[in-house]
C-alpha cells in the first residue's frame, strides 16, 4: 500500500470507508489495490484505539436476550433489500469497480444474502449449533452423577473475522453469527469487496445507532500480511479467535500468529467435485438432464464459490463420457452467456489448455479459453485449479476409483444417481469430504447443518464453567 501523497490524484478513485462501533470513518489516507482486477481504492488509516475495545469492557450484547438480537437482524434484512437503501446501492456501484463478478451476479448475490436474516432460519441455526441455546442468555445449572454442581455459559467471544472476496453473502452471515453469539467483532474486509460489510453496518446504525449490535461491530481493511497491522491486532490481549475465510496464503498468514489463548476457526481453501454414475447414460434425455444438473454446480456463483464443482468424475467408457462432456459444455456455455461474465482464462490456464489440445490422444477439450465455458476430459485430475467456467471431467471405470481423489480439502460432492449416495458417504467422509448432496444442489444447504465439518457458532463462543459445589459422598 502507498500513501496518497505518493499517488497521482484521481477523481474517480473509489473510496472505502470504515465502520467503528457505530461511527463511519471516511478518509483517503491509504491507496489499496483490489486482488482480482488490480483496481485501486482509498481507505482511512486504522485507528487501533477505536477498533479494539479493552478486555475490561463487558461485551455490549452480553445481557441482550437472543430473541431481541434475532428481531433486530430480521429488521436489518428487510432494510437491506429496500429500494431506498442508499448504503446498499452505493455499495453495489463501488463493488462493481473492484470485484471480479459482473454486476448482475453482484446484485443477485446481495439480494439473496439478505434472505439469511429470516427469523426461522436464525433460530434453526442456533438450535442446531447448541444443545441448549439458553446458554447464550444465561448460566445453565448442571449437576454430574456425583452430585457436584456447576453453571455453564456460552460466553460472548472477541472475534476477528477475515472475510473472503469471492462471496458477498458471507458478510451478511458473519454479521448475523457474530451477533447471535453476542461477540465483539472486528471484520477484516477483502480487497475484492471492501464495501458490503460497511453498508450492512450502516444500515443497522440507521435503524438504531445505539443498539448493542451496532456497538459490537467494526469493519476495516488492511492488506493481508501487513505485519505492522497484524502484530497489533492478532493478540490474545485483544481477541480470542480469528474466524478466517480464504485461500492457502491467507490461512497460512494467520497461523503464524496463533498461540495460547488465541485460536483459529478456519474456513480454509476447499474444492468441490461431482460424481456421476453410469446411470446417467440410460437415454439421451437422462444424459442431458444430468449434464444440466452438473452445470448448475459448476456455475455456482460463476464458479467462484467453494461449493462450485471443479472436477467431475464420470463412470463409463470414453465414448459415453465424451457425450457427457459435450452436453455439459453446452449447458455451461448457456449459463455463462446468461451471467454476462466475459472474463478470459488467465494466461497460465490458457497455455495449459492449448497444450492439451495438441495432446488429443490423452485429453478431450470442448470450448475455448475465452471464458465462455470450457470442458476438459482427462484420465486424472488436471494439475491446475479449474475456475472461470472450466470443468475437468475425469473418466473412471467405477466411482470407486474416484474415491482415491478425495481429501480433507474436498468440501461438497454433488452425486448422481441419488440412490447410490448412501453407499459412498462413509468412504467420502473417511477420505475427508465434508458434504454430499444431490447433483445440482451444491449451492443451497440445509439450515443449521455443519459447515466445513464443524458447527461454527459452537466453536465461536468462549465456554465458561462456574463450579459451585463439592461432590456428594
Amino acid at each position: 500500500m502507498n500513501d496518497l501523497s505518493e499517488t497521482r490524484a484521481d477523481e474517480a478513485l473509489v473510496a472505502a470507508p470504515f465502520f467503528l462501533r457505530g461511527e463511519v470513518l471516511h478518509g483517503t489516507d491509504v491507496i489499496q489495490t483490489s486482488r482480482d482486477l488490480g483496481v485501486t481504492f482509498a481507505t482511512p488509516r486504522i485507528p487501533f484505539d477505536r477498533a479494539v475495545p479493552p478486555r475490561t469492557e463487558v461485551p455490549p450484547l452480553l445481557n441482550v436476550p437472543l430473541a431481541e438480537i434475532i428481531d433486530f437482524l430480521v429488521e436489518t434484512g428487510q432494510r437491506l433489500v429496500a429500494k431506498d437503501n442508499d448504503h446498499m446501492q452505493e455499495c453495489i456501484e463501488r463493488m462493481c469497480r473492484t470485484h471480479i463478478l459482473p454486476r448482475a451476479v453482484v446484485e443477485n448475490t446481495a439480494r439473496h444474502a439478505a434472505a439469511y436474516l429470516n427469523k426461522r432460519t436464525l433460530i434453526a441455526e442456533v438450535e442446531q449449533n447448541f444443545p441448549d441455546p439458553r446458554a447464550l442468555d444465561q448460566w445453565i445449572p448442571k449437576q454430574d452423577y456425583t452430585g457436584r454442581k456447576s453453571f455453564v455459559r456460552a460466553f460472548a467471544p472477541r472475534l476477528i473475522h477475515v472475510l473472503p472476496g469471492n462471496s458477498p453473502g458471507v458478510a451478511v452471515k458473519s454479521v448475523a453469527q457474530g451477533s447471535m453469539v453476542k461477540g465483539i467483532n472486528l471484520f477484516k474486509m477483502s480487497s475484492a469487496d471492501p464495501f458490503t460489510m460497511v453498508a450492512i453496518l450502516r444500515t443497522m446504525a440507521d435503524l438504531d445507532p445505539e443498539h448493542p449490535i451496532v456497538k459490537s461491530m467494526s469493519a476495516v481493511y488492511w492488506r493481508g500480511g501487513d505485519d505492522a497491522t497484524e502484530r497489533v491486532l492478532y493478540r490474545p490481549q485483544y481477541f480470542d479467535k480469528i474466524v478466517a475465510w480464504g485461500g492457502g496464503d491467507a490461512i497460512n498468514n494467520v497461523i503464524k500468529y496463533l498461540g495460547p489463548g488465541f485460536q483459529l476457526v478456519s474456513f480454509d481453501p476447499k474444492t468441490s467435485i461431482s460424481m456421476v454414475g453410469k446411470e446417467a447414460f440410460a437415454d439421451d434425455e437422462t444424459l442431458d438432464r444430468v449434464a444440466d444438473l452438473c452445470s448448475a454446480d459448476v456455475m455456482t456463483l460463476n464458479q467462484e464459490a467453494c461449493v462450485a464443482s471443479r472436477f467431475q468424475f464420470v463412470e463409463g467408457p470414453q465414448e459415453d463420457v465424451d457425450r457427457f462432456c459435450e452436453r455439459l459444455h453446452h449447458h455451461i456455455a448457456r449459463r455463462a452467456a446468461e451471467s454476462g461474465d466475459v472474463r478470459k482464462l488467465d494466461q497460465d490456464m490458457r497455455e495449459a489448455v492449448e497444450m492439451m489440445v495438441m495432446m488429443d490422444d490423452e485429453f478431450g477439450v470442448w470450448g475455448r479459453t475465452d471464458g465462455k465455458g470450457l470442458v476438459i476430459r482427462s484420465d486424472e485430475p488436471v494439475d491446475f485449479h479449474p475456475i472461470n467456467k472450466t470443468a475437468n471431467v475425469v473418466r473412471v471405470d467405477s466411482l470407486d476409483d474416484a474415491v482415491k481423489w478425495i481429501n480433507v480439502a474436498t468440501q461438497t460432492v454433488g452425486f448422481y444417481p441419488f440412490d447410490r449416495m448412501a453407499d459412498y458417504r462413509d468412504r467420502l467422509a473417511a477420505g475427508g469430504a465434508q458434504r454430499i448432496v444431490h447433483l445440482g444442489e451444491a449451492g443451497p444447504s440445509t439450515i443449521g447443518n455443519p459447515h466445513d465439518a464443524m458447527y461454527p457458532l459452537h466453536r465461536f463462543v468462549h465456554w465458561m464453567a462456574h463450579e459451585d459445589g463439592t461432590a456428594i459422598s
